[in-house]
């Protein structure tokens, strides 16, 4: 196809050509003769179609906010010919990168690496990758997609935390959920045998009763739950970064809790976004539901009146006036901790409600271990 230049020329050429001809004058009939053999060119040059293998990867799939991740570009050149003029681009989101692809001699490979930004947090797609060849001159070119679309998540970042202690046993037989992590010691409930289940816990007698084979379910209730509900109303922050810095420290609180094997809920605007019985697996599931949190208009207040109680509860707000309304929930709960994400001011106290300012994420370990003590 013709480039914006090329189309230039071709009208130039055309009105040299017919200025020629209506005045007589040879000279400006040689000019377009000229800008017509440099557009031919221009067409022999990008016409034959170059044999290509081209592949292009996304390493790692899965970043903290403003960590590093780049494509990988692997071009080689099949065909008897040499290639220039090569110039690879690739869409990230709203965003286009554009790299030069070094000259490839025939039956040669070359691999070109490029950054990818990664300043916001989400699914961003990345592709579809678009080769172009254009001539010398830049008169026309030559565009042909290549690959797959790949996308990148980009999580929130997170500070190493302790879990906060949290916990009395409000039930002498254990919790009341079957969510509660499978154990040894304490009966919770009956329920239908299924592949795997150990023989030794079968109920023989409710097994008869009923004509189907019930086990008996152990739990373990010495873990308490972390409950991380954030505040997702747009209004509570004022400001994208703030709420940026919200998410990280939800990220933070409920990954080292599942990280260090305890039971932990996040809860948001939206309602419950995950709940887990703690572990490597929970601790990604964490970044990956958190990666995809949008502010709107709906706080996290009903989400908690829902909740199950028990174990420790963690407020991340961007609203100081926020923290007493927490102290409505410290009857429900071993613990309550209010973090005010970004807020630079004096932060009202509540009752039962330990209250903690957050101005960066680099602040809220320092925060965090006075709260644990």
């Amino acid at each position: 196809m013709l480039t914006p230049l090329g189309w230039g020329t071709m009208a130039v050429s055309l009105a040299l050509y017919a200025a020629g001809f209506l005045l007589g004058y040879p000279e400006l009939a040689v000019l377009a003769t000229g800008g017509a053999l440099a557009l031919a060119s221009a067409f022999l040059w990008t016409a034959p179609k170059a044999s290509l293998e081209v592949s292009r990867e996304v390493t790692p799939l899965k970043v903290p906010r403003g960590d590093a991740a780049v494509a990988v570009l692997h071009v080689r050149n099949t065909g008897r010919w040499a290639l220039s003029g090569l110039r690879a681009r690739d869409r990230f989101g709203e965003t286009e990168q554009s790299v030069d692809v070094p000259r490839l001699p025939r039956r040669s490979s070359r691999t070109v690496t490029y950054p990818l930004p990664t300043g916001r947090r989400g699914e961003i797609p990345v592709g579809p990758l678009l080769l172009v060849r254009a001539d010398l001159l830049g008169l026309t070119r030559r565009v042909r997609e290549y690959g797959e679309p790949a996308t990148l998540l980009v999580r929130p970042r997170t500070a190493d935390l302790a879990v906060l202690p949290s916990g009395r046993a409000h039930h002498l037989d254990g919790p009341t959920s079957d969510s509660a992590p499978a154990g040894t010691a304490t009966f919770h409930t009956l329920r239908e045998y299924v592949v795997g289940d150990d023989l030794r816990h079968v109920h023989w007698r409710s097994s008869a009763r009923t004509g189907t084979l019930m086990v008996r379910q152990l739990v373990d209730a010495s873990l308490p739950t972390t409950t991380v509900a954030l505040d997702t109303r747009a209004g509570a922050y004022g400001s994208e970064d703030r709420f940026e810095l919200a998410v990280d420290v939800a990220a933070s609180v409920a990954v080292a809790a599942a990280r260090a094997g305890f039971p932990v809920r996040v809860l948001s605007g939206e309602g419950v976004l995950l709940e887990g019985a703690g572990g490597r697996g929970d601790a990604e599931a964490v970044l990956d539901r958190l990666a995809t949190v949008t502010a709107g208009e709906r706080g996290a207040a009903e989400a908690v009146r829902l909740a199950r109680g028990g174990g420790a509860l963690v407020m991340v707000t961007g609203d100081a006036r926020d923290t007493a309304s927490a102290s409505a929930d410290r009857r429900r709960f071993d613990r309550v901790v209010c973090l005010n994400a970004g807020s630079a001011g004096a932060v009202p106290a509540a009752p039962g409600v330990t209250v903690l300012d957050v101005p960066d994420l680099d602040a809220l370990p320092a925060a965090w271990r006075g709260a644990a003590r």
